[in-house]
Formats: C-alpha cells, sequence, structure tokens
C-alpha cells in the first residue's frame, strides 16, 4: 500500500509547496480535516452557517502536524540529522513524532510546570529527550534558537518558515469544502503562526483564481497572554489555555499583517469566556477539543455580543487541539455527578427514575 494518499498536503497541493524531487514524501496520515456545521451556535448567533475545522483529528491530536510534515520533511532533506524545539505542548508531540517516523532523534524544552500531562506524554512516548526550564516558553524558544545554529539541528518551530508553508494547506482545505473563502475566519492565536499561514492561504488561492474573495481573519488571544491587544509583550503570560500562553509571538508581524489586510480584527478573550465556549462546544456540538481551541468561538461569541452584524454571513471556527489534550480541564467543568452501589435500584434512585 502507498504511504500517500488523496489527503497528504505534500502531494494534493505540491504546486503550492517548497516540494522537489529531493523531498522526502513521509505522512502519518495528517491533513484532510473535517468541515462539520454546527447545529446549535450558528443558528443562535444569526450566522448563515457556522463551521467547525476539526484540526485536532491530525495524528498527534493538533493543527502541529499540518506544518511540521513539511518542516520536518525539508529539514531532512537538508541533511538534518536531529530537530530540535521549544513548545507549550503540541508542537513538542508533533516534533517527536515525525521524529519518529523518519528515524532521527528530537529535542524538546518546555516551560516547567507550564505544559499540559497529555502532550508531555505524547513527547515522552514517541522518544524525545525533554529539558524542562525554570523559566517561560518564550525562554525556551529563545535557547532553542541558539541551540539550532548548531550544524546539523534543525529549528522547527513555528519560527522556521516551512512550518507557515504547510500551515497554510488549511486554507486551501476550507475553500476546496465550502467551494469559496468564508465571510470570517475565527482563530486562536499564541505564537501567532496560524493565522499567519491561513491568511497567506487564502491569498495563494484566491491568486490561483480557486477562489474569488478573501475573509476577515478575527484572531483571538487569551487575556491573560494578550500581547497583540496590548501592543507590547507580556512577561508573564497566564491562562488556562496552555497552549497560547505566549507572551511574545514569533510571528507577531505576520499576524498584525493578517489582521489589518484583511480588515479584521486580534482580541482577547477571557479564561472564563473561553471555559464557557470549551464547555458549550462539547455539549451542543459534541466536539471535545482543548481550551485553547475553544478561543475562537468565545471571541465570536464575544463579538456578536458587542454589536458585531454576522446575519448572512458564513464562519469557519478553527479547532486547533484535542480536548483529551488536557483532560484535567473537562474533569473539573464535568466531574462524576452521581454514586452508586452496583445494584440496578440504587442506580435507578440516584437517577431519579423510580
Amino acid at each position: 500500500m502507498s504511504e500517500t494518499s488523496s489527503r497528504f498536503i505534500l502531494e494534493r497541493y505540491a504546486e503550492f509547496l517548497p516540494v522537489t524531487d529531493k523531498t522526502p514524501m513521509v505522512t502519518l496520515g495528517e491533513c484532510g480535516t473535517p468541515l462539520v456545521r454546527s447545529r446549535v451556535l450558528g443558528p443562535e448567533l444569526g450566522l448563515e452557517a457556522l463551521y467547525f475545522k476539526l484540526e485536532y483529528t491530525n495524528p498527534t491530536g493538533s493543527f502541529k502536524d499540518r506544518g511540521m510534515v513539511m518542516a520536518v520533511a525539508k529539514a531532512i532533506e537538508a541533511g538534518a540529522e536531529a530537530l530540535l524545539c521549544a513548545s507549550t505542548g503540541n508542537t513538542s508531540a508533533s516534533a517527536a513524532a515525525y521524529a519518529a517516523r523518519h528515524g532521527v532523534p528530537s529535542y524538546v524544552i518546555v516551560p516547567a510546570g507550564r505544559i499540559a500531562m497529555g502532550k508531555l506524554a505524547q513527547a515522552v512516548v514517541h522518544g524525545a529527550e525533554i529539558v524542562a526550564i525554570e523559566g517561560s516558553f518564550d525562554d525556551a524558544l529563545n535557547i532553542a534558537r541558539q541551540l539550532g545554529e548548531r550544524p546539523g539541528i534543525a529549528l522547527v518551530n513555528s519560527v522556521n518558515p516551512y512550518r507557515i508553508q504547510g500551515q497554510k494547506t488549511g486554507a486551501f482545505e476550507i475553500v476546496d469544502d465550502l467551494g469559496e473563502a468564508p465571510d470570517l475566519l475565527c482563530i486562536p492565536v499564541g505564537n501567532a503562526g496560524n493565522i499567519t499561514a491561513y491568511w497567506r492561504g487564502f491569498n495563494e488561492y484566491r491568486q490561483a483564481e480557486r477562489s474569488t474573495r478573501l475573509p476577515k481573519m478575527w484572531g483571538f488571544q487569551a487575556a491573560g497572554a494578550a500581547p497583540l491587544v496590548l501592543g507590547h509583550p507580556v512577561a508573564n503570560p497566564e491562562t488556562i489555555a496552555t497552549a497560547i500562553r505566549i507572551g511574545n509571538p514569533a510571528s507577531w508581524d505576520g499576524a498584525v499583517n493578517a489582521r489589518d489586510e484583511s480588515q479584521g480584527m486580534i482580541d482577547s478573550v477571557t479564561d472564563d469566556e473561553i471555559l464557557e465556549a470549551y464547555r458549550r462546544i462539547a455539549s451542543d456540538e459534541g466536539l471535545f477539543c482543548e481550551p485553547a481551541s475553544a478561543a475562537s468561538l468565545a471571541g465570536l461569541i464575544k463579538q456578536v455580543a458587542a454589536g458585531q452584524r454576522v446575519e448572512g454571513l458564513t464562519a469557519v471556527c478553527i479547532l486547533t487541539g484535542n480536548g483529551l489534550k488536557d483532560p484535567d480541564t473537562a474533569l473539573k467543568i464535568e466531574a462524576v455527578q452521581h454514586q452508586a452501589p452496583a445494584d440496578l435500584a440504587a442506580v435507578e434512585r440516584e437517577l431519579g427514575w423510580n
């Protein structure tokens, strides 16, 4: 059986990517992620249609695989002998998985005590060598940048331009599925590579006449980690949404360009707003995402409540990571509600069914 398939972006979108005859065509089955129409929240908000892009169905459970497959392929093509990244979680899981797939070692620098265990477990099981530092993600990335200058080491954070190249294909898939670009693209913003990448993808598809319009880009940061909203780096970012707990985004300029060129916005949402959106995505739509993903919907809800008119519009919210990455958050919201002996009558009484 061939390792490649129609969903494999290095083949499917080769004309838009820096693929050569020397690029290793290695896949874990990433991309081709579903676009699911909202049953409850879209009509409630007054939208013509609301869709969720389920990037958490990628092989390591996040959108990072979309950029990592490209970045790692180009790193191996260039002769890299090992992969390196700083991470709040999802990047480390993805880098370690693709390193294992290509048969090279991986090294991960994480901020101690500030990474969800589900994500750290993935990096561990894929064989990454992990260093936890007493500092922030921004500190970890600064160290990784310096280590990445060593011969044979490829830095695969979103400062790597091939990451953006891979991630832009998410925009291509949305247009392919809808037949046109949406009116609004709502997306969480942490290190800001994803909003940068999607904007590039929408532009390239329009230039290629695969679509006739561009969406407004609505990016949302957590209020405790909102440097783009504040206009300056945040020294000690704090939020329950660990994946976007970043105080000095590497793709700052790209995010600002996406906002300004699309006539969009970058705003912040509180942890309470994130958790409410997180709960509603799960309870009303049957979709289980990690808290950072819910920032996209939380921001959309906030904007509509503030008077933004969305009637007749189509919006897409990017759900960037799987809820199982951070099960502790879910259990804090919805713990086990009943206890009973192993007896039918007792269970019926507990449920109020008798």
